[in-house]
């Protein structure tokens, strides 16, 4: 691990961060107020299913009113993305996968989510991304010595290449119509300055007709990936009070590894507005093994050494965080230390809206005896991708409710 843990002696970029009082206010240069809201803000994303008035409400969600509702959830999980992209594809070949009116993603969820939104005509590219390219199709190797005086131990400039090529103009622009239809497509970052989630309505964006969405979804996109300490973080300019600052952002994962909905949203208020008929089914894709939940517990708690401290309304301390390797991980680390494991927010989550929403649950089979043999093993993403394929493609063994 000396990598992540050391810094180096290198002039770091120079930062103009956004004073923390006015961290509320920033807005994205050209986009709207709603593009963007706080991951822990139960009044945020989807905020305008339950506060728009009622014709209000019929102008903007009409596509999605009156009608059966399923929503997918894509997590975190690095190669092991694979298995999800490999599910999803098989699960257009069942003939059986159904349209999302909500999809949401996290870090390696984030590349899946706007292919999975777009439909099965993207499986192809979804089985491109995740069974052609090796590391060195997706990352720079910085080299020891200027990853220490950086800020990330690869450089990212291939990956946001293929982000572009994937998601170009022609699908922008389909994603802006599905946008009129009422359809959501959310992605999460971490505001590092902040250590919160950040929520991007990416079809608010794409249907903004701004002259920067394009470039914005796939910042947005590339940051949520970001592993601090692996890949350079994403600074993003943004407006507040009139100047112009900048927002450090990295995996949203850190903060949030699967992203449902704000905590307490009032999913049953939401379903009853928009006329959903039945309850939604929401099928959540956890992109690991069991035994990784509950490592990923396990190393939470470890973690709380160095947690954040906290203000009086219970939100972490602002902290802004200098562009060196060091400094970034170490504020990651203590980001993650405020939430339990995965698996616990999921059950949680399930134990307050069972009775509102169809769970259905999907994991890498435990009895897949294979772990990567290198930084983006393509030979295990292959076999990761095939095993989700065939899975779903004979009928997925959904997990019903809490695993």
């Amino acid at each position: 691990m000396p990598l992540l843990v050391l810094g180096g002696c290198a002039a770091a970029p120079v930062r103009h961060p956004i004073p923390p009082g006015l961290a509320d206010q920033a807005v994205v240069p050209g986009l709207p107020l709603d593009a963007r809201a706080w991951g822990d803000d139960p009044a945020g994303a989807l905020g305008d299913w339950l506060e728009l008035p009622d014709e209000q409400l019929t102008a903007c969600c009409a596509g999605v009113m009156g009608r059966a509702h399923h929503y997918l959830v894509i997590s975190s999980g690095g190669d092991d993305g694979a298995f999800g992209a490999g599910l999803l594809a098989g699960w257009s070949a069942s003939g059986t996968r159904p349209e999302f009116d909500l999809v949401t993603g996290v870090s390696t969820g984030a590349l899946i989510a706007p292919l999975a939104f777009l439909g099965p005509g993207y499986d192809d590219a979804l089985r491109e991304v995740y069974t052609r390219y090796s590391a060195n199709d997706m990352v720079e190797r910085l080299g020891v010595g200027k990853a220490l005086s950086g800020d990330g131990a690869y450089g990212t400039a291939p990956l946001r290449r293929l982000i572009d090529h994937y998601i170009g103009d022609a699908e922008v622009a389909r994603i802006a119509d599905e946008a009129r239809k009422g359809r959501r497509l959310l992605v999460t970052t971490t505001n590092l300055d902040a250590a919160r989630p950040v929520v991007w309505d990416l079809t608010r964006i794409a249907a903004s007709g701004a002259p920067n969405a394009r470039q914005l979804i796939g910042d947005v996109i590339l940051a949520s990936c970001s592993v601090p300490g692996l890949f350079q973080p994403v600074l993003l300019d943004v407006l507040a009070g009139g100047a112009h600052y900048d927002e450090l952002h990295v995996d949203g994962g850190v903060t949030s590894q699967l992203f449902i909905g704000p905590s307490g949203f009032d999913w049953r208020r939401a379903t009853a507005r928009l006329d959903v008929q039945g309850e939604p089914k929401v099928y959540v894709i956890r992109n690991a093994r069991l035994h990784r939940f509950r490592e990923a517990a396990r190393d939470n708690l470890e973690r709380t050494i160095s947690a954040v401290s906290r203000n009086p309304d219970g939100r972490p301390e602002w902290k802004e965080v200098e562009l060196k390797l060091t400094p970034i991980v170490r504020r990651s680390l203590a980001s993650m230390a405020r939430d339990p494991g995965i698996d616990e927010v999921y059950r949680r989550y399930v134990a307050s809206y069972d009775d509102v929403l169809d769970f259905n649950f999907a994991r890498i089979p435990d009895d897949l005896d294979l772990d990567p043999s290198e930084f983006i093993d393509l030979d295990y993403m292959r076999e990761l991708f095939t095993r989700g394929y065939e899975m779903a493609r004979a009928g997925y063994p959904w997990i019903q409710g809490a695993p």
